[in-house]
């Protein structure tokens, strides 16, 4: 496996509404996100920022990049360990407020992980999953690349008979 990997988007800006941007709220913030291969992703910004509140915006897909990277390594040390996911469900929460410069920013994420084991786990497997949280947490590439804190809240149970 190479030691770097190249990722491309073209970002479509549709917004004009006929003036381009002649005045703040003359120009709209939609946007398409175009990846070859790919669906295209309707975008604009938070309803906040004058933003279609029908699109994702790039709060959002920050939020959901982190924690489907989390959930995607969590998946993966699992299976290597023998820990048998059943299902997987993160209700994900972040904060941007104002930092000490003034300029918004996140300012934290928190990923709240329900997961469920086959009935046949045992304690110890219920421990070992807790446990690999914190592995898929270090072993993150969207969490090694942001510069806030994101905090992980699992729940681990065993499926019922």
């Amino acid at each position: 496996m190479s030691a770097k990997h190249r990722y491309k988007a073209t970002i479509r800006w549709t917004g004009n509404r006929g003036k381009g941007t002649a005045g703040y709220r003359a120009y709209g913030r939609e946007h398409r996100i175009c990846i070859d291969g790919k669906p295209d992703i309707a975008g604009s910004a938070d309803p906040v920022f004058r933003g279609d509140a029908f699109c994702h915006n790039p709060e959002d897909m920050l939020l959901a990049s982190v924690s489907a990277c989390h959930m995607l390594w969590y998946l993966h040390l699992c299976a290597e360990a023998g820990v048998i996911v059943t299902a997987y469900k993160d209700a994900a929460s972040g904060v941007m407020a104002k930092g000490g410069e003034g300029r918004m920013r996140f300012a934290g994420i928190t990923l709240r992980p329900q997961v469920t084991l086959v009935a046949l786990a045992t304690g110890a497997d219920l421990a070992k999953a807790e446990a690999l949280h914190h592995d898929a947490h270090d072993a993150c590439f969207i969490t090694n690349s942001v510069n806030f804190p994101i905090e992980c809240e699992p729940v681990v149970v065993v499926e019922a008979d």
